[in-house]
């Protein structure tokens, strides 16, 4: 396990830099920082491009969705940066060139691509794993990075709200303080800038761009936690996350506090989006690469699966675009390396308190944009209704979701197939229960720090890196986020929709003659046997016509 240390303790100190003092290291670096913000790159009147012209940028998480789209706003719009050092995770079955290869090849560079063909020479990867000592980077490249990098993004992180709570603080804690060691010995690193998460501190309900107390010292956290079984720390970690809902949030608010005690001899920023979402803009809208949060949900309603959710329709969905989080990071790494705030400032990236949407609304939206643009073999019509009440919605998971499964499962038996549809009906369930916390109730960020930070921008700044979500048209962006995850995530290509819709056309017909057919059987089974059914029926039977008819004559009395 790893020891905790300071800047110059643990596996990360200043055995790095053999046969040279720790101290005169850390009198160096600084020097070095005095003097290239100082320089001309760096002034207070550059723009946010000219400021990262010539500057070598470290990126933790650069294969990930944020990281992606950090790295192509880098070199679309700062395309005199010098270069980008990012830190890969070799895969089973693949290499770290392999993975950096597949990543440049995606839909997401295209623009960068026709500008500069030649923009992977700006990339270089570095070999490093996030729950290893000294994050397993190697003394060559330990000593390449703290030669040159001028500013570190610190996009990694697990997001998953299930993670066992040792693993989650290894990726979330553990590894933001070895960067931060890291960070410590660079000499020429004139900002850090830490993604975390609006929801680091939702056992508040109202957030501040502040950092706020840690549930509990994080050093001595791990240190309890290194000796314990993986079940004895899964049996307490209820307790010790308390009011939040997850691993996630409570390791993200451990690593704020992490990161905030390095504000004395580093330059720091922290950036907290909310639930983060499609591209609204860049570098084309709708762009979305996975199925985490919402998108999976969008995708499940699409194909007629989901049919029922457990939230608020009158709650905020706090949705963000990721390229308004990425403008909003770029932009405060800016202003961070050249203004040097003197403690670290936070950034609550959000929509719910400047341009709210609600969960009932994006329901709306999102049926309707589905109907319009078909997702390709869809199980059933998109029609997913959003209810706040359990029983109810217990009711239509046992009507429309288990009871199809079954149905389905059944047949695929008699066809001698291998049954599915309860699996992933089942995985849907699970995904969507993590998801309720956050679905069903409110919050309120303050936005201080994000409004000051915009009007320090010029006016063309203010374009090339936008980040103002009041002028986020939400049915629009929900409309492109759909047809995002059709055409980037499951790959269907826009030319199929007219047959898409005749596939949903023949869903109709199908529920209609079932329905019928229902009909029929409840009458053959309890009406015509029954006299008393027979008398019930009829008697509501004559309240309709009776009811028509007075609508009738009401309506040409209008007349």
């Amino acid at each position: 396990m790893y020891r905790w240390g300071g800047a110059g303790g643990g596996p990360m100190g200043c055995e790095w830099f053999k046969g040279q003092d720790c101290d005169t290291l850390g009198e160096q670096g600084t020097d070095a920082q005095t003097d290239t913000c100082s320089g001309t790159s760096g002034g207070s009147m550059a723009s946010v491009a000219e400021y990262y012209a010539g500057k070598s940028v470290l990126i933790t998480g650069a294969t990930g969705f944020m990281g992606k789209v950090l790295v192509e706003k880098l070199l679309r719009s700062c395309p005199e940066v010098k270069a980008l050092y990012i830190l890969v995770r070799p895969k089973a079955g693949q290499s770290m060139q392999q993975r950096v290869s597949d990543m440049m090849k995606c839909k997401l560079f295209d623009r960068v691509r026709e500008d500069n063909p030649d923009f992977h020479q700006k990339i270089i990867p570095i070999s490093s794993e996030l729950t290893q000592p000294g994050l397993a980077i190697s003394s060559e490249d330990v000593t390449k990075l703290t030669a040159c990098i001028n500013i570190v993004f610190h996009c990694a992180a697990t997001i998953r709200f299930d993670e066992p709570l040792k693993h989650a603080l290894q990726l979330n804690v553990i590894a933001t303080q070895q960067l931060l060691n890291l960070a410590q010995q660079m000499h020429r690193l004139e900002a850090f800038i830490h993604i975390s998460t609006a929801y680091a501190n939702c056992n508040r309900k109202h957030i501040e761009e502040v950092i706020y107390p840690p549930p509990v010292e994080p050093k001595k956290l791990i240190e309890s936690l290194e000796w314990m079984d993986d079940s004895i720390v899964r049996d307490i970690t209820p307790r010790l996350i308390g009011e939040r809902p997850n691993t996630y949030t409570y390791t993200k608010a451990l690593a704020e506090y992490v990161v905030q005690q390095e504000q004395d001899k580093l330059n720091i920023g922290i950036i907290r989006p909310s639930i983060v979402g499609a591209s609204w803009q860049e570098p084309f809208p709708g762009w979305i690469d996975n199925f985490n949060g919402p998108s999976g949900v969008f995708i499940a309603a699409g194909k007629g699966i989901l049919r029922t959710m457990r939230a608020n329709n009158d709650a905020v969905a706090d949705l963000i675009p990721v390229d308004v989080v990425i403008n909003l990071t770029l932009a405060a790494g800016w202003y961070t390396a050249v203004h040097r705030p003197k403690t670290a400032l936070v950034y609550n990236c959000t929509t719910g308190g400047i341009n709210p949407f609600h969960w009932g609304e994006i329901e709306h939206h999102v049926m309707s944009s589905f109907k319009r643009n078909p997702l390709e073999q869809a199980f059933r019509r998109p029609n997913a209704n959003i209810t706040s009440n359990y029983l109810i919605n217990q009711y239509w998971i046992l009507v429309s979701h288990k009871f199809p499964a079954f149905i389905y499962d059944l047949f695929l038996r008699l066809s001698g197939q291998k049954p599915q549809m309860m699996r992933i009906f089942n995985r849907l369930h699970k995904a969507i229960s993590l998801l309720e916390y956050f679905s069903s109730q409110d919050w309120e960020w303050g936005s201080e720090n994000m409004s000051m930070l915009m009007s320090q921008l010029t006016p063309e700044d203010r374009k090339a890196f936008n980040f103002d979500v009041r002028q986020l048209n939400w049915p629009e962006y929900i409309e492109n986020y759909c047809i995002g995850t059709k055409k980037y995530v499951l790959n269907e290509d826009m030319s199929d929709i007219p047959a898409a819709r005749q596939h949903l056309r023949k869903l109709r017909n199908i529920r209609y003659t079932f329905n019928t057919l229902l009909v029929v059987f409840i009458w053959r089974v309890f009406i015509a046997r029954s006299q008393m059914a027979r008398n019930i029926w009829y008697f509501v039977v004559s309240l309709c016509f009776k009811f028509l008819s007075y609508f009738r004559a009401s309506s040409t009395l209008t007349n």
